[in-house]
């Protein structure tokens, strides 16, 4: 969710709720500008259980239901033609008919989940639209409200998951089984959950595809409403002008009557693109402005004009993350008109080969006004995080000092796909000690480097279900006094994520040792850091979950970290780079 307020100044009141009120005290003249992102509706989708349950049983009906359904209150609502059609889905998603029931009653949770996590961020947004009309500022604010930046998400997989960084990008499947296991579980902190492409492409009724498809409007299409008692007096009233993200500035510009300027500090500003959508205020009727608009991503790409869009077919459905990524050149074009045809349903492109050419036309001045050549196709190696700027970059040894936490995983040492060893310089007092001496990732993937009642333990996670969390401990409690705590990973090499040997050694001698059968082979995790003398995330391990951030209570005086290098072959580092980056814009 984008959520703007622009002031030109029931429910409890939100925290952001005080900056108005406190602006408004201090300075009731001055105008404001509140720019609010919720992380809703991105996975994972979590919500209190009580939001949840309010939407018990109204998915039941299932998704090719929900399509119909939708389009229909669209139509009533008149917020598409009365002849919009359906368009099919897609073949490769299932019926909802031809699941089982355990099927049925898995999906429609992950559906209840997701309304629930939804309607609890749009109570939020109600608690701050409350707080400005207590303020009084109401009538003389701006709301732009847009719900999402893109389609609805298919990287949930076909089944949807519980952890979506382990099935994304790590290759780790989950069965039915566990997945009915943890149905009470979803929305809540033991799962990174996603629903199944099936919802996706119901979300994005009645349009063709999803998220990632720039080509067609279930990839981009998102809800705009624009409130301003004092100014829009057609309150409830409805627009169809067509419109675009980047016509929200100036908007605001012209909204709040400020000329944007030409240069800043000293630097010469670009022009803004996008048109005002003020012209819509006072008249439902008026043509549109906004006349063409081009779209990009990962080769899907497509052309507005005056009515009409040229759209190319994908090449890869966009829940397959694996595989050839096509050339630009091999992309077909279909032809829609929208003016008659809403949802893209009716390819006119036999119709009409010259209107074809003249939007391909329009589509290569855009692209090269835009900078948007050379076209790019791929879909992974395009965020290759080996070009990305790095601090840990060529360097094989690391020493980190207690208080050193939340350092992003890009900026910690690379733990996947080869040899390595930690050790921590401890001092146990008398009583003893217990706590986190270093972690990466936690519940959904990662490692954790502890002592539990001075017993040194080393627990490795591949994902969030039980049988993926390898632990190597010993038996024997740490004297007082001091020790060096080392773990030696040796990794059996021959590809991504292949296993390893976990080996603790206590002033190096050797006191337990633990075959890790498969390991993390692309990221740890999205949002969990590196954290040394504590864990500031989630637990690798539930046993200490209630004890968090489970700081160490001895004295931790270093860290140390050695890598050994990596002993992928050209073809694995190759792919290696493709899962990395396959994972991380799957996610984002």
């Amino acid at each position: 969710m984008w959520f703007y307020y622009c002031n030109c100044a029931k429910r409890p009141a939100s925290p952001l709720a005080g900056l108005a009120r406190t602006q408004q005290a201090l300075a009731p003249n001055k105008p404001w500008l509140l720019y609010y992102a919720t992380g809703t509706a991105h996975a994972p989708h979590h919500a209190p259980k009580d939001w949840i349950a309010k939407y018990k049983g109204q998915f039941n009906q299932g998704w090719d239901k929900i399509r119909e359904e939708t389009l229909a209150r669209q139509k009533e609502l008149g917020v598409v033609p009365a002849n919009t059609r359906l368009t099919p889905r897609p073949e490769e998603i299932s019926a909802w008919d031809s699941l089982s029931a355990d099927q049925k009653r898995l999906y429609s949770r992950m559906m209840e989940v997701y309304a629930g996590a939804l309607s609890h961020a749009d109570h939020q947004i109600g608690r701050l639209i409350d707080a400005v009309e207590e303020s009084g500022q109401l009538d003389n604010t701006i709301v732009i409200y847009i719900q999402g930046d893109n389609g609805a998400s298919p990287e949930g997989t076909l089944q949807g998951t519980t952890n979506e960084v382990a099935t994304a990008g790590n290759g780790v499947t989950e069965d039915l089984p566990f997945l009915l296991s943890m149905i009470d579980e979803l929305g809540g902190p033991l799962t990174y959950n996603h629903y199944p492409v099936g919802w996706a492409h119901a979300m994005d009724s009645p349009m063709q595809w999803t998220k990632q498809v720039a080509s067609h409007f279930g990839g981009t299409r998102n809800g705009l409403v624009v409130s301003w008692p004092e100014r829009i007096k057609d309150h409830g009233g409805l627009r169809s002008q067509f419109c675009h993200v980047i016509d929200i500035v100036p908007t605001i510009y012209e909204a709040v009557g400020i000329t944007p300027p030409k240069s800043v500090n000293g630097v010469e500003q670009k022009p803004i693109d996008g048109t005002s959508l003020v012209y819509t205020f006072d008249d439902a009727k008026v043509p549109t402005q906004h006349s063409t608009q081009y779209f990009e991503l990962v080769g899907n790409r497509a052309i507005y004009k005056d009515g009409w869009m040229a759209s190319t077919t994908p090449l890869r459905l966009p829940w397959v993350t694996i595989g050839d990524e096509p050339n630009p050149d091999d992309y077909q074009w279909e032809l829609y008109n929208i003016n008659e045809d809403f949802s893209q349903a009716n390819n006119l492109v036999t119709q009409h080969p010259g209107k074809l050419q003249e939007l391909l036309k329009a589509f290569d001045a855009e692209a090269k006004k835009y900078n948007v050549y050379p076209l790019d196709s791929s879909f992974a190696s395009r965020a290759d995080p080996s070009i990305r700027p790095s601090l840990t970059a060529g360097r094989t040894e690391f020493t980190y000092f207690p208080g050193m936490t939340r350092i992003p995983e890009g900026s910690a040492p690379d733990f996947k796909n080869k040899s390595w060893t930690i050790a921590a310089e401890i001092s146990v007092p008398k009583e003893g000690a217990s706590g986190v001496l270093a972690t990466i990732g936690g519940r959904f993937g990662g490692w954790v480097l502890k002592l539990e009642d001075s017993k040194p333990e080393f627990v490795y996670a591949l994902s969030n279900q039980p049988q993926h969390k390898f632990r190597v401990a010993s038996d024997q409690a740490l004297s007082e006094g001091d020790h060096v705590l080392r773990l030696k990973f040796d990794y059996a090499g021959g590809g991504i994520g292949q296993g390893a040997t976990g080996t603790l050694l206590v002033n190096e001698k050797q006191v337990a040792q633990g075959e890790i059968p498969k390991t993390i082979g692309v990221r740890f995790s999205l949002d969990e850091t590196f954290d040394v003398g504590e864990d500031a995330g989630t637990p690798v391990a539930e046993d200490y979950a209630d004890k968090m951030p489970f700081e160490f209570t001895g004295t931790l005086k270093r860290f140390a970290v050695v890598l050994e290098p990596d002993n992928l072959s050209p073809e694995d580092k190759a792919r290696l780079r493709k899962e990395m980056a396959k994972a991380l814009m799957n996610t984002h």
